[in-house]
């Protein structure tokens, strides 16, 4: 039996949901399900307790007030506001021309006035509420409609009901829409991150590939000295697998799947990064002033990557200047410098890589200056570590 019914409730979604959005209605479907079923509950009693009154009145009168199901039933669309609004007032002002104690008949009036304020604009909604009002006092001024003041309470409170539910669903929209652009930037911002971890590895693993393959190509051809040639090309194949490895983790970082467990580099590493540049072929010194361990993960991550971008913007843009970088950790804050002689060469220039510095040190709350200083282009980061580093 339960799966019997539940298809019957997705198909009753489904093609009710199809026909409010065609209409434009943002309510949930299972609203206008619920008042069309609470107003019928009531016309059906009303024509109940009117068993003298000619049947082709009642017939009428239902038609005309259940006018929206009985066409969205026929053919998957609803009608026009304004229009169910004329049929519903012409069905309940039939049914009161034979008024009745205690009569039900006023009941889809106040679900009219609720339907109507909640989806509608507001001229229409207290148009269609003071209509019913009027239909009320005209029942009870010529057929003696008992109980006027009551059925009035009930349509303006439907009103009130509807323009609640109005702002409850524009706030629950508003809402949803908060949390779906906080959602898209935090998505964006992911993707960012990743796209600068993937630049970093992949520019600074190319700039130490080329340099063994030049190396390689220089031995060959003025000392055929095949062993110097087959020592660079091996360095380079193991340069060119760990950078394979660490676009593999990084780019595991968009799946749920996991990436490895191999931690990422941190400040502990720059020395190691600096050895493999010089061993690649550039003239590059490092010194370190202080413990790395002051430095935290993540701001370790930033101070290495900007160093490995800066060391390959230095194999691009100046291969034969001698390059240094030296990390300086002191209390509350750690200093790191990259400098090399331009060698006539303009600099790195404006492009992602200097940008990529520049999100990261944002990131870390650090300051970031990047740029020619007399005969060198020095790149000086300072970063916030914790306050119990000593020098």
């Amino acid at each position: 039996m339960e799966p019997v019914w539940g298809k019957v409730r997705d198909r009753v979604r489904v093609r009710l949901g199809t026909a409010m959005a065609r209409s434009g209605i943002t309510l949930p479907w299972w609203v206008p399900l619920g008042t069309t079923t609470f107003a019928l509950v009531a016309l059906v009693v009303a024509i109940g307790q009117r068993g003298g009154t000619p049947a082709g009145v009642l017939v009428a009168a239902f038609l005309l007030a259940q006018n929206s199901a009985l066409l969205w039933l026929l053919t998957g669309r609803i009608v026009r506001t304004w229009q169910k609004s004329l049929a519903v007032l012409a069905g309940v002002g039939l049914l009161l021309a034979y008024p009745v104690v205690p009569d039900f008949a006023p009941i889809p009036l106040a679900v009219l006035t609720a339907e109507v304020a909640a989806i509608a604009s507001a001229g229409l909604a207290f148009a269609v509420t003071a209509a019913g009002v009027a239909l009320l006092a005209a029942a009870w001024m010529t057929v003696g409609l008992v109980g006027f003041p009551v059925y009035t309470l009930a349509v303006l409170l439907g009103l009130c009901a509807g323009f609640m539910l109005r702002w409850y669903v524009r706030a629950l929209d508003a809402e949803r829409g908060k949390q779906d652009a906080v959602r898209e930037q935090a998505m964006l911002s992911e993707r960012q991150r990743i796209a600068r971890e993937v630049h970093d590895v992949v520019a600074h693993s190319l700039s130490i590939t080329l340099l063994h393959v030049t190396g390689a190509r220089h031995g060959l051809r003025t000392d055929r000295d095949v062993d110097e040639a087959v020592e660079a090309l091996t360095e380079a194949e193991r340069v060119g697998r760990a950078a394979m490895a660490d676009v593999r983790r990084t780019v595991g970082l968009l799946s749920r799947e996991s990436a490895g467990t191999r931690p990422l580099p941190g400040a502990g590493d720059i020395g190691d990064l600096v050895a493999d540049t010089k061993a690649a072929g550039l003239d590059t010194h490092y010194e370190l002033e202080g413990e790395v361990s002051a430095v935290d993960a993540v701001a370790g991550l930033g101070l290495y990557r900007i160093v490995q971008e800066s060391l390959a913007n230095v194999v691009k843009h100046a291969p034969a200047a001698t390059a240094s970088v030296r990390l300086r950790i002191g209390a509350g804050h750690a200093r790191l410098t990259i400098r090399n002689g331009l060698s006539g060469e303009t600099g790195p220039g404006g492009g992602s890589g200097l940008a990529g510095m520049a999100a990261r040190a944002e990131q870390l709350g650090a300051v970031l200056h990047a740029g020619p200083a007399g005969p060198d282009w020095v790149v000086d980061v300072t970063v916030p570590v914790s306050h119990g580093a000593a020098s």
